[in-house]
């Protein structure tokens, strides 16, 4: 047996010596959960049948998709928290190229909208979801309703990165 102590599990344990040493743990959560986010959104997209497609294409793509109506560039920014615009700018283009949406107007606004394409490429994203992960995760039993309250979290702990984040341009 050896004998290093047994802790929280971290990606840097000199940001766990600090005042609350779980937020290290929860960022090491993060760390991974968003690389197996971005993976599972790239190859579930790809066995939909668009490989070239990143996870910000893909997370562009479902947003725009989102209620089927016409979004702008703010928007779609905003929804999902990304600052710099011209990356979802770009987003629009490669997905616009693969015929996947169409650009419109509303008022002196340009928008984005789903094509047909567009719409059956999430359509089937969707069922390939419903088959590879919403399944396993009823065979291995995780509760519908603590994933809310981990959601719930999750977007509170956002706020606070993004307020932290603001106090240190000012830092």
């Amino acid at each position: 047996m050896s004998n290093v102590p047994l802790g929280p599990i971290v990606s840097s344990a000199h940001l766990a010596d600090g005042k609350i040493p779980e937020l290290s743990e929860f960022e090491f959560g993060l760390i991974i959960a968003s690389h197996a986010f971005e993976r599972w959104t790239v190859r579930a997209m790809a066995a939909a049948g668009y490989p070239e497609l990143s996870s910000l294409d893909v997370l562009v793509l479902h947003t725009v998709h989102h209620r089927n109506r016409p979004k702008k560039l703010a928007d779609i920014c905003l929804v999902l928290n990304v600052e710099d615009t011209h990356t979802v700018n770009y987003a629009i283009k490669k997905l616009a190229k693969a015929g996947l949406v169409t650009a419109g107007r509303l008022g002196k606004e340009k928008t984005v909208e789903a094509t047909g394409k567009g719409a059956q490429a999430c359509e089937t994203y969707r069922e390939i979801r419903e088959t590879l992960l919403l399944e396993n995760m009823k065979e291995v039993g995780i509760d519908p309703d603590q994933l809310g309250r981990i959601s719930g979290l999750l977007r509170l702990m956002s706020g606070q990165y993004d307020q932290a984040a603001r106090a240190a341009t000012a830092y």
